[in-house]
């Protein structure tokens, strides 16, 4: 009897083995979003403890993004060849040990140095992360999981505003420390848990180790409380018609590759430079009653709903269409903003952005790792991740020049990348809602 990973797992449902996957990646998620939206609370204190400007603390947010452009670029393409688990224990360890040593930085030049490497390890993260749990969830369930995992970066974001609102009431000497040792504690607890979580089948299959899919086939199987695979079964690749190719670009996968890089990019330039600008702007000057890390918390807390919608529309209307929506939410959300004449309505559309542009993130996690066979699943959400942060590289610069034209023109600019992103999405035109991904 012959059998696919994917058929399998069907047959094992979403049980025990996959509750306990999503809270492991679920924590080092959430550490994750608390090491990026970091840098939004960060800078205003790290510029007043080294003595520096504005603009040159926001360059820990820089050599984070940048550090997570070569972790992504990196780790994703080494993950797809000497396996996802190798690589997740290697960056989680790395992200606990530069996130923890950048709370000791005494000299600004060193704390650049230390948010760099931790840039790597989560960037480096990210993307196998979602690749390895996509391999462990049946076609019918995936995209509803994928997004909830994506939620967690809600929890995390929730955590350091809070974080940020402590140590500001209590007048802190240097909440900046503060910030990046809550964010890098998960990741120290993260890094045991992952030891439990064994490599992917679909990795295992592709590479012809079929003995050892078929025992961690029968360890997911056995854990969900569902009868082993019969004596004699064996597990075979699922007959996927693009994993022929040897490249994201190639021939089958070109178009495809070039819309979703484009949404990655469009999305993160506009999703960082809204909220790297908007808690330290909301911290010091504010529109009236939108004042304060309060307002960040309450910004935060809107993510949920956003993800929640996103989980129910990936598998209700399809990837696709769920994400095409949200982008268009999104810009309706920056546009709102550019046309704002109260303050009552600032905060409405600030929510909204959030709100909109968290389920975006939700609906592309979810719809991407489905897009491309397991032997080129961590190359191309690995360049996704890149491409993304890219686009975090680059939204610092683009800040400074759009915000000296005013607020409301800055976010009218993002509102134009997000539909620009929804026109880039229009190339991809694949539906994967419970499609077999082996």
């Amino acid at each position: 009897m012959q059998i696919t990973v994917d058929d399998a797992l069907a047959r094992g449902g979403t049980g025990r083995f996959q509750w306990r996957l999503l809270g492991i990646f679920g924590l080092v998620w959430a550490a994750d979003a608390m090491q990026v939206i970091a840098v939004g609370f960060a800078w205003p204190s790290v510029a007043a403890s080294f003595g520096v400007e504005r603009v040159t603390a926001l360059q820990i947010g820089t050599l984070f993004f940048l550090g997570m452009f070569v972790g992504a670029y990196g780790f994703g393409r080494i993950a797809d060849r000497i396996g996802r688990r190798k690589v997740l224990l290697l960056t989680v360890a790395m992200d606990a040990i530069f996130g923890l040593a950048s709370v000791f930085a005494n000299d600004f030049t060193l704390l650049l140095a230390m948010r760099f490497m931790t840039g790597v390890a989560v960037g480096g993260t990210l993307p196998v992360d979602y690749a390895m749990m996509a391999e462990f969830l049946p076609p019918k369930n995936r995209g509803r999981w994928l997004v909830w995992l994506e939620g967690f970066w809600a929890v995390g974001t929730v955590v350091i505003a809070l974080t940020a609102w402590i140590a500001t009431s209590i007048e802190a000497v240097a909440p900046w420390r503060w910030i990046f040792a809550i964010a890098a504690l998960p990741a120290l607890i993260g890094f045991w848990l992952r030891i439990w979580v064994p490599e992917s089948p679909m990795y295992l299959i592709r590479n012809k180790r079929e003995p050892e899919a078929r025992l961690i086939i029968n360890r997911v199987l056995s854990t969900n409380g569902v009868p082993l695979l019969e004596e004699g079964t064996q597990i075979i690749p699922a007959p996927v018609s693009d994993a022929a190719e040897r490249s994201i670009f190639g021939p089958a996968l070109r178009d495809r590759s070039i819309g979703i890089l484009a949404v990655w990019f469009l999305v993160s330039l506009s999703y960082y430079g809204v909220f790297v600008w908007v808690p330290g702007e909301l911290a010091t000057e504010g529109f009236g009653f939108v004042r304060g890390f309060g307002f960040v918390v309450i910004l935060a807390l809107a993510q949920i709903p956003g993800y929640m919608l996103a989980a129910w529309g990936v598998e209700a209307v399809g990837r696709r269409n769920t994400l095409m929506g949200f982008l268009i939410l999104s810009a309706a959300g920056c546009a709102l903003f550019t046309i704002a004449g109260s303050t009552a309505m600032i905060a409405f559309s600030l929510i909204m952005m959030s709100f909109s542009l968290l389920g975006t993130w939700g609906a592309l996690y979810a719809f991407t790792p489905e897009l491309y066979p397991t032997n080129l699943r961590g190359t191309g959400m690995g360049t996704a991740s890149a491409v993304a942060r890219l686009g975090g590289i680059l939204a610092p610069s683009l800040l400074a020049f759009v915000f000296v034209k005013g607020f409301g023109f800055a976010i009218g600019v993002f509102a134009l990348l997000l539909l620009l992103g929804a026109a880039a999405l229009l190339l991809v035109k694949e539906e994967t809602r419970d499609r077999a991904i082996g």
